[in-house]
């Protein structure tokens, strides 16, 4: 028995070793940033209450919020205000690892422990910076992440975002000493001291005692803050994004003419507010968009299949150095299984591609009454459809498609990203089709597009296919338009050498199908429940509807992604660039003759204006 206990506590002695050893090692290289940043964050809280409340100014945990970077002397409220401002703006660069923030937390530390105890003579708060500090530089190879992508806007954006935050701590500020105010003033005089202080001005309210000074210092120390971080951004020189250039596009075609008709999204690639990485032999690239944070890919990777892992891992290193969240949308299931076996990165299905065999194509038969019942009341109404290749039309009429597609758009945020080429009749695109509808026998002054009323655009895959890009119609058309077009499409394939057609993609199409099946159950009926649901905003259920139409094959599309955290910021980075967010400042003064609302992309999950309208009988 002896024996065992020994044994027993010979055997704990290594463990409990074990345990001092990594408290006193510290926390994981890659876990730091996390920690310093999380850590920031709660000291810059820490700070602006200590600022702001007369009260928690006092208290004991002000040594803890003062770590950075401190108060100096009758400044202690103005500076602490300042600097919790400041770690708030620092802490998530530092947890991305940014080597700008590093360098900027790295100068502030120092500084906030020599203000703690010359001071203040905090032997806590300048213990802490420094701490802090040598935690930094111990592990400064962890903070390396190059810039993102900036332009100018981001001064005008911060001047808005940090000028309102002023407003709103100034007006804290303002109402935090009761006891002190001379008089009752209203919200207007108080609002108003606020706006004076932010300039250096003396406002309305009036204090008793050296409260004044306080607050006038606090208020002065916002509006400089605001001032110098607005002025710094705007004069910075700007690191656009990503851009094809001549040369890239030039590779991208060569490798589309050898190995485009692999995906029918292949062609997207070539929209031109893309970047694009190339694997070391050239022979297969990447195309992608940095969007909040998470470098974008769509569709496969262009090219060789053999080289596609090298491209891969161009990819995923040029966002480590940056610091990016990778994410592609809608490869299918062959990129998906490259993905995720060369990066460890997991998927997720998306969606349903549609996809039409043009020979097996017909408008006979029971399950194609609704369509054809349609497409022959339309062409009896007086329309007529012309399937043209881009190289083939003239430039009076190929510029009157493109000032109609404009007008009908009705916006100024093109949508569309993954699955949409962001450009009609460019001349390096004549291999795109183009199907019109055109008004036979109009009585009257014909439109500003003459006879034409709807358009549906192409974008070549590979040799012998094709995928739809783009529907705009002009809202006096009569319903039914995209149906009347994507018929005549299909039945003119065969004489443009098309034999397969990609149309819109489904989202979620799998989960709307089995969930309305006999015998579904309740967890299918539940989420096909909440797809219906959000179909009333997104419509996910009648793009689903209506390419089921068309009697297509589906074909499944993925999400690939990191961690699982990740997915709602690669969702709204995904939503920023298929243009259903948008960020941009408003433009006012201009307007589209003609407009009246948004029209999305034929591949996004918003379903054609013909979903909406009545059908035919």
């Amino acid at each position: 028995m002896s024996v065992r206990i020994d044994g027993e506590k010979s055997e704990e002695v290594p463990a409990l070793f074990e345990r001092v050893r990594r408290v006193l090692r510290g926390p994981r290289p890659e876990k730091v940033p996390g920690l310093i940043g999380t850590a920031c964050t709660l000291l810059g809280l820490l700070d602006i209450a200590a600022g702001v409340f007369p009260r928690f100014r006092h208290s004991r945990m002000h040594a803890a919020a003062e770590v950075l970077p401190g108060t100096l002397g009758p400044f202690t409220a103005a500076m602490a205000i300042c600097a919790g401002v400041l770690l708030l703006l620092l802490a998530h660069a530092l947890k991305r690892r940014k080597r700008r923030a590093w360098v900027a937390a790295v100068v502030l530390l120092p500084v906030g422990a020599v203000a703690q105890y010359v001071y203040r003579h905090s032997v806590c708060g300048t213990l802490l910076s420094l701490a802090l500090l040598a935690l930094l530089l111990r592990h400064r190879r962890e903070f390396a992440a190059l810039p993102d992508p900036r332009s100018r806007w981001k001064a005008l954006a911060n001047f808005a975002l940090l000028g309102s935050g002023s407003v709103g701590l100034g007006m804290l500020i303002v109402s935090s000493h009761p006891g002190r105010v001379v008089g009752e003033p209203g919200f207007t005089e108080r609002l108003e001291h606020v706006l004076y202080g932010l300039f250096g001005f003396e406002g309305p309210v009036g204090y008793t005692g050296g409260v004044s000074w306080t607050v006038g210092y606090s208020l002065g120390a916002l509006g400089l803050l605001t001032a110098v971080t607005t002025s710094y951004l705007a004069l910075r020189p700007e690191n656009p994004a990503a851009r094809l250039t001549d040369d890239d596009e030039t590779r991208l075609r060569s490798l589309l003419e050898l190995h485009g008709g692999r995906d029918s999204l292949g062609h997207f690639a070539l929209r031109r507010d893309k970047g694009v990485v190339f694997s070391p032999s050239g022979k297969a690239a990447v195309c992608y968009r940095v969007v909040s944070g998470v470098m974008l890919a769509s569709g496969d990777p262009i090219g060789d299949v053999e080289a596609w892992p090298g491209a891969i891992e161009r990819f995923m290193e040029h966002a480590r150095v940056h610091s990016w969240t990778p994410a592609v949308m809608g490869c299918s299931e062959t990129g998906g299984e490259v993905w995720t076996r060369e990066t460890g990165l997991d998927a997720l299905e998306l969606g349903d591609e549609a996809v039409v065999e043009v020979a097996d194509f017909t408008l006979t038969g029971r399950a194609m009454r609704n369509v054809r019942q349609m497409v022959k009341r339309i062409e009896r109404n007086g329309y007529e459809t012309r399937v043209r290749r881009v190289a083939d039309l003239c430039p009076e009429e190929l510029g009157r498609i493109q000032r109609a597609a404009a007008d009908w758009r009705g916006t100024d945020t093109e949508r569309g990203f993954s699955m949409a080429l962001g450009r009609i009749g460019d001349p390096a695109d004549g291999d795109c089709v183009i199907a019109t509808a055109h008004k036979t026998g109009e009585d009257g002054e014909p439109g500003p597009y003459g006879d034409l009323k709807a358009v549906l655009h192409f974008v070549p895959w590979g040799d012998h296919g094709m995928s739809l890009d783009l529907m705009r119609r002009d809202r006096s058309a009569d319903p039914g338009m995209n149906e009347l077009l994507i018929v005549a499409a299909l039945q003119a394939a065969s004489g443009l050498g098309v034999k397969r057609v990609s149309l819109n993609f489904a989202m979620f199409r799998s989960a709307l199908a089995r969930g309305e099946r006999l015998g579904a159950g309740p967890v299918l009926r539940g989420w096909r429940g909440l797809l219906v649901f959000l179909s009333r905003w997104f419509q996910i259920e009648s793009l689903y509807k209506f390419n089921a139409k068309f009697r297509p094959s589906w074909e499944p599309r993925f999400l690939v992604f990191r961690n699982t955290r990740d997915l709602p910021r690669i969702g709204f980075a995904a939503m920023q660039a298929e243009g259903f967010v948008t960020l941009a400042l408003p433009r006012p003064f201009t307007r589209r003759p003609g407009s009246r609302r948004a029209r999305p992309c034929a591949h996004l999950s918003t379903a054609p204006t013909a979903e909406r309208e009545p059908q035919a009988a």
